[in-house]
């Protein structure tokens, strides 16, 4: 469990990053959602101890990251989007990792790496961008931390690629992992996630389950838009609408993008709520 409360954050001599963030976080995966400078990276970096709030807390467990205590170091992985492993190559940090982090499985990176045509022993600085990510993602994801962080993981990736990635994080998962994706590509990853946290305005939006969020409003697309539509945005000839559950016809799984533009816009408060007051209602 990952536990915010009134989390602030502001660079010296610059702006607020983050805002009043308060929210629990379960195991899962959970989409890690908002515009640019909205306060995702910051967010992520607070949770993994590289930077401390300036108000307020964060609790992995009850542990506190700033602490950076061992105990609490070793259950958490944060995979930045321009990150560089020590070692030179795959292999030679998972031997480095091997004794810091207790859950580390050899087999597994072994797999992973084949999956995405490697074997390890590739020089990381010899290799493309999108071939050095698969690199990276393959040891952050056999390290086997509790808590996963992905900062912008498909970033260079083809379009196989992603969808083997979507396949592993989908494996990966467990009743007592907690990973969390931000991502701006969503479309190869819309079936893994157990939840969403949206910022916007680098303040917390909304920290739902999907469960939640389904529950509470239902995603249509067709021809003509419903005219009980709380939200409707046109794309390639549809109207894709979001609406109150079980008031509409057409009803699709859930459609990420979607949802980021009605959180976007002027109604982002009315969907909200609606979420938010069933969430408390089945409390």
């Amino acid at each position: 469990m990952i536990t915010f409360n009134h989390l602030s954050y502001r660079y010296p001599k610059g702006p607020e990053a983050l805002s009043d963030f308060t929210a629990s976080i379960s195991p899962g995966i959970h989409l890690l959602m908002g515009e640019n400078g909205a306060g995702k990276t910051t967010l992520l970096h607070i949770i993994a101890g590289l930077l401390y709030p300036t108000a307020g807390s964060v609790e992995v467990d009850g542990m506190s990251p700033r602490l950076r205590q061992p105990g609490l170091l070793d259950k958490i992985f944060f995979l930045g989007d321009d990150m560089t492993l020590p070692g030179g190559t795959a292999l030679a940090f998972a031997r480095i990792a091997e004794g810091a982090y207790p859950a580390f499985d050899a087999a597994a990176l072994s797999d992973y790496l084949a999956r995405f045509g490697l074997t390890g022993r590739e020089r990381l600085d010899r290799l493309s961008l999108g071939n050095r990510r698969k690199s990276l993602i393959a040891v952050a994801l056999a390290l086997n931390t509790p808590v996963l962080l992905l900062d912008e993981p498909a970033n260079g990736l083809d379009i196989g690629s992603k969808e083997t990635l979507g396949r592993m994080l989908a494996e990966a998962a467990g009743d007592d992992r907690t990973i969390i994706v931000s991502t701006h590509v969503t479309h190869d990853f819309h079936n893994i996630f157990d939840g969403v946290i949206s910022l916007r305005r680098n303040r917390l939006q909304l920290a739902a389950t999907l469960t939640d969020i389904l529950s509470a409003v239902a995603f249509t697309a067709g021809m003509i838009p419903p005219v009980e539509a709380l939200f409707t945005h046109q794309s390639a000839g549809l109207f894709r609408s979001i609406t109150q559950t079980g008031t509409a016809a057409n009803e699709t799984d859930i459609d990420y993008n979607l949802l980021y533009l009605a959180l976007q816009s002027d109604r982002a408060d009315d969907i909200i709520s609606l979420i938010n007051s069933h969430k408390q209602t089945q409390l």
